[in-house]
């Protein structure tokens, strides 16, 4: 299969690999500071009851014309798709700078988030996440914040206005491909979202 050049299918061997091969062999390395990897293994290894070997990066601090949503197969040390990501409202229009857990703030949150189920919403197949990290995303099943595809962080959306729309915080994903990153990430992966709030 392939997914904008970057899906492969994704099966559990035994055992994991070190991390640096995680970082470089799977190519990551090309697209993720140090920093932004380093933050992503801590906040899988403090996860409980992870039941798929998969990690999912969101990098806030790429602009949204870039692709920005990273999964990885954390036993083969394998990138399975790389893609586009929207952030939400009330922070700049193609980068992220504000951040908040707060209810009605419209606006992204970061840390750790656990998946869990999914269904049918405005946006068709969609998937809940629960915030695992204090100060930054408690609030995200109170927030309604769930991962689903929007026409607005779509390529043809980008290549016409050279940037993603923005969501209500949720992190949307190009329509078409959000069935295919939903099954593979559901019940029980991790995400992380990484990203620093400043003034602009």
């Amino acid at each position: 299969m392939a997914l904008l050049g970057l899906w492969v299918g994704w099966s559990s061997p035994a055992v994991a690999i070190n991390e640096s091969a995680l970082y470089y062999g799977s190519g990551l390395s090309r697209l993720i500071s140090p920093q932004v990897f380093e933050g992503a293994l801590q906040g899988y290894r403090q996860v409980p009851g992870k039941r798929k070997a998969l990690l999912t990066i969101i990098d806030y601090s790429k602009p949204s014309s870039e692709r920005r949503l990273f999964i990885l197969d954390m036993l083969k040390g394998r990138l399975l798709a790389a893609t586009w990501v929207s952030h939400g409202r009330n922070s700049e229009d193609e980068q992220a700078y504000a951040f908040s857990d707060r209810p009605e703030s419209r606006q992204s949150s970061l840390g750790v988030y656990r998946t869990a189920e999914t269904y049918l919403g405005k946006y068709g197949y969609s998937l809940r996440l629960d915030g695992l990290t204090p100060g930054k995303n408690l609030n995200a099943r109170k927030r309604a914040i769930v991962l689903h595809g929007a026409p607005y962080a779509s390529p043809a959306h980008l290549k016409r206005f050279g940037k993603l729309g923005r969501s209500w915080g949720c992190p949307a994903v190009p329509l078409e491909q959000a069935p295919r990153i939903i099954r593979l990430i559901e019940g029980g992966s991790v995400i992380y979202a990484y990203g620093s709030n400043r003034q602009v």
